[in-house]
């Protein structure tokens, strides 16, 4: 058994600041194996804003683990974000923005980039991932201990929510899932869209899931700002949005996911029997 909890998309410059320190509150008095912060911790990369979030990162519990998202780029300056885009959120993290990992006997984390300082096209906020970089991280979490409950950490959602307030659009996003999902890895953690969601991404007898956090900033979209509390055993993992009521964090959506089984015996040996079906309940 164990638990992650999952925040993203803080946007320090616009952020909930009672939802942040609340949050702080919960993964302090919450028992958990990992803090997952999944990107977009600064609204425009200013200076004041990676100090902010920075104090505010230092100050959750251990274990940590940060990626980047494409808010975490100086903004206003195309030269840093060309030669150096993540040289900030390193400093004000002390965490890499590459090969990224977190390995524990029950659980591993590893992180992908996904955002771009710059790219050629317009809308340089969607999401890019490359296959070498995916194939190299997909390696890695096939090597997991038998069963551990393997996690790829990226800012963008490699395939799209429908309905959701934002797209990711990441290039090579549909491919990058299907080589994570044959490679066993349970859970695509991702942020960027600013709502919660989990789903299906099926290869053929093998089954992941895609899921996604909502924010604790003012650019809510619609949704409450919230967090994902992520809790697995042997044969479920069960995801659950916790959404800010204006005063505390409540349970708000809950997805209970059957657990893939293959990979808790062996890497290379499926069980399509208990593939099973995604239940999803409100409470």
């Amino acid at each position: 058994m164990g638990r992650i909890l999952q925040f993203s998309d803080i946007h320090f410059g616009c952020e909930h600041r009672h939802a942040c320190a609340a949050a702080l509150d919960y993964a302090h008095g919450t028992a958990h194996d990992l803090v997952l912060i999944t990107g977009d911790i600064t609204q425009q990369g200013l200076p004041d804003e990676f100090e902010a979030a920075g104090r505010w990162i230092a100050s959750m519990p251990d274990p940590r683990f940060v990626i980047v998202g494409n808010h975490d780029v100086p903004y206003w300056s195309l030269f840093a974000r060309v030669f150096s885009p993540w040289k900030a959120f390193e400093r004000a993290t002390g965490h890499p923005a590459h090969d990224h990992q977190f390995l524990s006997p029950n659980l591993m984390v590893r992180g992908v980039v996904t955002a771009r300082g710059w790219q050629a096209r317009a809308n340089w906020s969607k999401g890019v991932i490359d296959l070498d970089q995916t194939r190299k991280a997909a390696e890695a979490l096939r090597q997991a201990p038998v069963g551990a409950l393997r996690v790829l950490a990226c800012h963008h959602p490699l395939v799209e929510m429908i309905g959701a307030p934002m797209t990711g659009e990441v290039k090579r996003g549909e491919a990058a899932a299907g080589i994570f999902a044959e490679a066993g890895v349970d859970l695509i953690a991702t942020g960027h869209v600013h709502v919660p969601f989990a789903l299906p991404i099926s290869l053929g007898d093998h089954c992941s899931y895609a899921v996604g956090c909502g924010t604790l900033s003012h650019r809510e979209r619609g949704a409450p700002p919230s967090f994902n509390q992520i809790d697995w055993d042997a044969h479920h993992i069960t995801v659950t949005a916790m959404a800010w009521t204006g005063d505390r964090f409540e349970r708000d959506q809950t997805w209970k996911l059957p657990r893939r089984q293959d990979t808790r015996r062996t890497a290379t040996a499926p069980d399509p029997n208990e593939a099973g079906q995604m239940e999803k309940a409100a409470v």
